[in-house]
């Protein structure tokens, strides 16, 4: 070999090795993947908070089997029951009373015996009626027992029933088989009617007066967002019978005319005496209502991730976040709740809950000025949707399934219906920068934890968050989104809202929601405080002839129910809060604060024969002596009878003294929706966000969050860029890794 091509040999192994130096080096350079370290609070499950879990799938199982075998008669899966058969509505967890879980939780008691609550349709009686079963034990169940009576004064009559899906599909199917034909020649000429074309949403409650299941259905053309193409047909179907066979239209709407039925409608037409608005029809994807991005791809938007592993442990139904633990669960009917939640190891409250979501409806046509919607009674735990990684919550966050066992015989999962996560909230929970003598800065990221579900109740979507603060504050929020419901645009449409469309009115309606708030602030015993303010006179004591107006502290102690029941639309002393009777360091009585963020419109009024079933509305704040005979504000009864209701909230204020006593603070927060050119394709959260915060006050010595690790702090004379004075200068290294995104995955279009 001559030396030419040594040197040329040479000189590629040296360019072969210089090479994978580099693809080394780069390497190495390159992002590593993030380590986890343990959370920083360890997890101590003991079980304990097993006592409020949501039932298993397996005892939900167990009841269903133990009530066909011990009831000694028939029971239809409710997916397929006539009015007249008998069925399991739904079943959920029955909580043990408070006194048994304390002395369980606190006094090393025994284990409250763990029992389930049943719901029955009974149509097949000589007096057909609701029935509710404490079963249990379980998961092992031995006896059931009878509480209807206990619960609610009396037996319940059958026509409060929630309407099953299946009630819904025999509607359905009424309409289609029965109705629609007896008008050929409109349905097919004015609605192009094919037989699938149209889709059909109920209106609630039903009829006037009690015993009354009279229902308007409105149509609308069935496309992606169907709920803002109304077609101008109503029907008004009477439903009360058990015997399907007698079920009759009691009357029909189109475009702002009445019609005892579809056949005076149809000869009317045929004669030429109905003024026709024909709807052009839409694709099938919507059109205007299609929720389809009208942007092509671009830069992906911000994501969170955690460079050193969660900072939250969830275990079963307990979480744990720095000096935060709670115990979560789903409730079939109200959704969301909290239960057992304690900062720094003490309890500040025993439940946090939803009660009811509430919708009350303006219209100049007949469905939507009837429509009162209370979504407890169609199940705000049932309809709760399955999460979207990455928009419903943060990709990364800790998904937790559901499972609820309702119209059917057999439990229904929900994946990922539930999320946790820990969010950086981008701006500081407190700071100060000080340029005035000494020079340093501190601050402390706002960091807290979320937990969240959303509840798709028809056509909307309501976002329901329970948020935890470093600095010992909880907050409440519900975020409204979805679509807006509408009417068909005729005549003096724009006196109830806005055209949004060539015939859709967006109608105005107000938005509800109540909150069940038992604080137990340093113990279960708490007296009720308003601290407010107000100006006083007073001369310069340095100069008399002067004068001077300061504001001054006022306080009161609210002694009875009706001190502490504040009307909606009335003036609240500003801080009113839970006093415990211990003091902090300073003289001052512990105290949880409750501050109420809503923009409500008015409640209907009190005149209105079904107010009293949501009379709960009229309050922003109610406290109330806690008792077990009053677990919740309303009933999933009222919405179809709420001209006698099975829960009047109003009953439950009665000017019982509440000093020194076991309280719960009902909490209104709403807004009012004049549905807008921008409801289309549908309505946003921003501005549509309403709820409260439960603040400590008094409550510690100092802010609690000073103890938080995520504080920083650096003076002038400190070398700031140094990772032991300032974590943040660490940040090139320690978040300078690559998070583990998992497979995108989705599951909400399973078993529909």
């Amino acid at each position: 070999m001559n030396l030419k091509a040594v040197l040329i040999l040479l000189g590629l192994a040296l360019a072969t090795i210089f090479a994978l130096v580099c693809v080394l080096l780069t390497r190495e350079r390159g992002p590593r993947s993030c380590q986890h370290l343990p959370p920083e609070q360890e997890d101590t499950e003991d079980g304990q908070s097993l006592v409020f879990a949501d039932l298993t799938p397996e005892e939900m199982s167990q009841v269903v089997r133990y009530l066909q075998g011990q009831l000694g008669v028939p029971l239809v899966e409710a997916s397929r029951a006539r009015p007249w058969e008998n069925c399991i509505a739904w079943v959920d967890v029955q909580v043990p009373a408070k006194a048994e879980v304390l002395r369980f939780l606190d006094g090393g008691g025994a284990r409250p015996p763990r029992e389930a609550l049943a719901v029955l349709y009974f149509g097949k009686q000589a007096e057909p009626n609701i029935t509710e079963y404490v079963v249990g034990p379980l998961p092992t169940p031995a006896y059931h027992r009878d509480v209807t009576v206990q619960k609610y004064g009396g037996r319940l009559p059958y026509h409060r029933r929630p309407t099953l899906a299946v009630e819904y599909k025999q509607i359905g199917a009424f309409l289609k088989s029965q109705v629609f034909p007896s008008a050929p020649a409109f349905m097919q000429q004015v609605m192009e009617y094919d037989g699938a074309n149209l889709a059909v949403v109920t209106a609630a409650p039903r009829g006037f007066r009690s015993g009354d299941r009279v229902t308007w259905f409105v149509l609308f053309q069935n496309v992606s967002g169907f709920f803002v193409h109304p077609v101008g047909l109503e029907v008004l179907v009477d439903h009360s019978s058990l015997d399907v066979s007698q079920w009759a239209v009691s009357r029909v709407f189109y475009n702002g005319q009445y019609y005892r039925d579809m056949a005076e409608l149809e000869r009317a037409y045929v004669q030429g005496q109905v003024s026709v608005e024909k709807v052009r029809k839409a694709p099938w994807d919507g059109d205007f209502s299609s929720m389809k991005a009208r942007a092509g791809a671009a830069a992906l938007f911000p994501v969170q991730f955690e460079p050193q592993g969660r900072r939250y442990s969830v275990s079963k139904n307990q979480v744990l976040f720095q000096a935060w633990s709670f115990a979560f669960g789903m409730s079939v009917s109200a959704g969301l709740r909290l239960f057992d939640i304690r900062h720094k190891g003490e309890r500040v409250a025993y439940e946090i809950s939803v009660q009811e979501a509430l919708s009350v409806y303006g219209s100049n046509c007949p469905g939507g000025m009837s429509t009162r919607y209370m979504d407890r009674s169609f199940g705000l735990g049932r309809y709760t949707s399955p999460l979207v990684p990455g928009v419903d919550c943060p990709y990364l966050a800790t998904y937790v399934d559901t499972h609820s066992l309702s119209d059917s015989l057999r439990p229904e999962k929900r994946k990922a219906s539930l999320c946790i996560f820990e969010q950086n909230l981008g701006s500081p929970l407190r700071r100060h920068y000080s340029n005035l003598q000494s020079l340093y800065y501190g601050g402390l990221v706002n960091s807290a934890l979320v937990v969240r579900s959303i509840t798709t109740v028809g056509n909307y979507d309501y976002v329901w968050d329970f948020i935890f603060y470093q600095n010992g504050a909880i907050e409440g929020k519900v975020q409204a989104t979805g679509y807006p419901s509408s009417s068909f645009f005729h005549g003096d449409g724009l006196r109830y809202g806005n055209r949004l469309w060539e015939h859709t009115l967006g109608t105005i309606h107000t938005h509800f929601v109540n909150y069940k708030v038992d604080l137990d602030v340093g113990g279960v015993k708490n007296s009720l405080v308003a601290h407010d303010m107000a100006f006083e006179m007073t001369r310069a004591p340095w100069s008399p002839e002067q004068q001077i107006e300061r504001p001054r502290l006022t306080k009161k102690v609210l002694d009875t129910e009706e001190q502490a029941a504040f009307r909606l639309q009335s003036k609240t002393p500003r801080y009113i809060y839970f006093a415990a009777n211990s003091k902090n360091k300073w003289g001052h009585q512990r105290g949880y604060r409750i501050q109420i963020t809503s923009f409500a419109g008015d409640h209907i009024p009190e005149a209105s024969s079904m107010e009293r079933a949501i009379s709960w509305a009229r309050y922003q704040l109610a406290v109330t002596r806690r008792k077990e005979e009053e677990p919740s504000s309303t009933s999933i009864y009222n919405q179809n009878d709420p001209w006698t209701p099975t829960v009047a909230f109003a009953d439950f204020i009665n000017n019982e003294t509440i000093t020194n006593e076991d309280l719960v603070a009902w909490i209104t927060a709403g807004f009012l929706h004049i549905p807008h050119s921008e409801d289309i394709p549908n309505t946003v959260t921003v501005g549509n966000s309403v709820g409260f915060l439960l603040r400590p006050y008094n409550y510690y010595d100092l802010d609690p969050s000073i103890y938080s690790h995520d504080g920083v702090f650096f003076t002038s004379e400190q070398d700031f860029t140094a990772c032991e004075i300032n974590r943040l200068a660490c940040l090139p290294k320690t978040a300078s890794c690559l998070p583990n995104f998992p497979p995108f995955t989705y599951d909400g279009f399973r078993n529909m």
